[in-house]
């Protein structure tokens, strides 16, 4: 969930890289990091329109799931490694955050763009490569580093759901997980190379917990409360400047935020094995925010419950779809 201005470093050029310049990727089964070739006619479909995706993904609460997400795929040592040393999520967050956001949204409402969404990754990803923390060379088309940065969605999603919307039937759970390894062939990843059925996903997982997740230095960063984060740089100027002169005085109580939903969205059992702290105090505080969301949120109008693209996209549905 990244974009092509979310890396720096001569091994980190996308599209834009110089002619000639474009390096090989690692030889070998488990560092291929191209999908076979695919003409444009064959493109993977996005989720179907009224999916699980379709309602989750565009709805303002998934806002409050993203950052659980991204801190998952940071806890794998070579998904921290790469965006410790090749993103600029510590100088330009905001910009970072709202690149990954319509990354996401693209592979859901996206359509025809969702493919070229995922091939534009696919290329920014190509020279992102060095040394993880347990001294293996990675590199981030490596297909066990790809899916575990996808497959970590499903089970935020899944998870938070029922917090923040409502637990799903076991056949929302399967359709959800269906749509998501969609959207995972979108991103180019093999279907050999992620779980097929939710009976084949929950042991992947454990595994994944059991022996390679860690607190890795981004993880510990991104739950920081005492980490500096410069204020917005995006929006009306006046709202920017704005923020900027109160921002001393919003940060303390917004980091502190970020790392309660961080954490309290994350799925126990992935809370544990990267060793973060919750109390049943904290625990109790979730659920009553979460109370409040799920009564007001539903009420409001649609311009205020969805973001911009899932209100388009649903907004095209409907002019599309035959009058009866």
């Amino acid at each position: 969930m990244s974009s092509a201005k979310d890396v720096k470093g001569p091994r980190a050029r996308g599209p834009e890289a110089a002619p000639g310049a474009e390096p090989e990727p690692p030889s070998g089964r488990d560092s291929d990091p191209e999908p076979p070739a695919r003409g444009r006619g064959a493109d993977p479909e996005p989720p179907p329109p009224g999916g699980v995706l379709w309602s989750l993904s565009g709805d303002i609460r998934a806002l409050l799931m993203l950052p659980a997400a991204l801190t998952l795929q940071v806890a794998h040592p070579a998904v921290g490694a790469g965006v410790d040393e090749h993103s600029v999520f510590r100088t330009d967050p905001w910009g970072r955050g709202e690149r990954s956001l319509r990354s996401l949204q693209l592979w859901v409402y996206g359509g025809a763009e969702a493919a070229e969404e995922g091939r534009r990754l696919r290329v920014l990803h190509r020279t992102i490569q060095g040394t993880d923390t347990r001294g293996r060379p990675y590199h981030a088309l490596t297909p066990a580093n790809y899916a575990w940065v996808h497959a970590t969605g499903f089970p935020v999603y899944q998870h938070a759901a029922r917090y923040l919307i409502r637990p799903m039937a076991p056949a929302q759970e399967r359709a959800l997980y269906a749509e998501w390894l969609q959207v995972g062939r979108i991103l180019g990843i093999h279907d050999r190379d992620m779980p097929q059925s939710i009976e084949e996903f929950w042991p992947y997982w454990e595994k994944m917990l059991a022996g390679e997740i860690e607190a890795t230095t981004v993880v510990r960063e991104l739950v920081d409360v005492d980490q500096p984060v410069p204020p917005p740089d995006r929006g009306p100027w006046p709202l920017r400047a704005v923020l900027r002169a109160l921002w001393p005085v919003l940060l303390p109580p917004l980091v502190r935020f970020r790392r309660f939903v961080t954490i309290g969205l994350m799925p126990p059992d992935a809370r544990a094995a990267v060793g973060l702290p919750w109390s049943a105090e904290q625990e109790k505080r979730l659920r009553r925010m979460c109370a409040v969301l799920r009564v007001v949120v539903p009420v409001l109008p649609e311009r205020l419950r969805y973001l911009p693209r899932a209100r388009a996209a649903r907004a095209a549905r409907r002019t599309a779809a035959p009058h009866g």
